[in-house]
């Protein structure tokens, strides 16, 4: 069975410019188990999901020792790379991000998600702050000895009306790209982006892999993948495909008697 080390090393590599690496988020043991046999390359979860499954609402209202619980019994039930999406990282200042971040990688992770959310706000931290706080994650993951891929999401996009999605809003963007870039990020995810020639732009101009969120109104992957987007991830929605497959044949079923 291949190691941390090298879990994380072959989760690096995944990420290539036009052929993106595709992460079907799941939410607990038995759904990573279901898409390892998939032919998935590597587990993701997604904080809305693995909320949802366990009573909580997403914004890390689930307590981070229930995370941890559900993320090393998520990396003991597949061999494959696993990376976890820690939301704001639970708490605002650097240390508490690195102490999060050293959790989540001494329970087996290989990489997470931090968001650049002022968590229970609709305000961003400042690009100096969001970089102090990425800076300290990595020197975290230097301390514990994994090489761990720091996925920066920016949440401009989540917070803007698509409508205003612009080229004035990429450049922000990109400005956080770089920033994150410098402090020890290792991919950029762009939630909640979906104009094709936004994400053109972005790629082209972007330092680190490129990270997309399905919606249902995304192009194709294929298309995804001629715009350079390096990673697709599908967030909640395998979540609620499944719980709505379960509670229309519970409807179904109860309906029968």
């Amino acid at each position: 069975m291949a190691s941390q080390l090298d879990r994380a090393a072959a989760f690096q590599r995944l990420h290539v410019k036009g052929s993106p690496l595709v992460l079907y988020n799941i939410w607990d043991a038995g759904t990573a188990q279901v898409v390892a046999r998939a032919g998935a390359k590597a587990i993701a979860t997604g904080s809305w999901s693995v909320a949802a499954a366990h009573g909580f609402s997403d914004g890390e209202t689930m307590p981070l020792e229930s995370a941890l619980a559900n993320l090393r019994e998520i990396v003991g039930a597949v061999e494959l790379p696993v990376t976890i999406d820690l939301e704001a990282g639970y708490g605002a200042a650097p240390s508490v991000v690195a102490e999060s971040a050293s959790k989540v990688l001494q329970a087996g992770a290989i990489g997470f998600n931090l968001e650049d959310q002022v968590m229970g706000t609709d305000t961003l931290y400042s690009i100096a702050e969001q970089s102090a706080r990425v800076r300290a994650a990595r020197e975290a993951a230097d301390r514990v000895g994994i090489p761990a891929f720091i996925n920066a999401r920016t949440d401009l996009f989540l917070k803007a009306d698509p409508a205003r999605h612009d080229g004035a809003l990429v450049a922000a963007a990109i400005e956080r790209a770089e920033a994150y870039a410098t402090a020890g990020a290792s991919g950029f995810f762009a939630a909640g982006l979906v104009d094709e020639a936004l994400i053109g732009r972005l790629c082209a101009a972007c330092p680190l892999p490129v990270n997309i969120l399905v919606r249902p109104n995304t192009t194709s992957g294929k298309r995804l993948a001629e715009l350079g987007v390096a990673r697709i991830s599908y967030g909640p929605g395998p979540y609620r495909a499944a719980t709505q497959a379960m509670e229309a044949a519970a409807r179904a079923a109860l309906a029968s008697w």
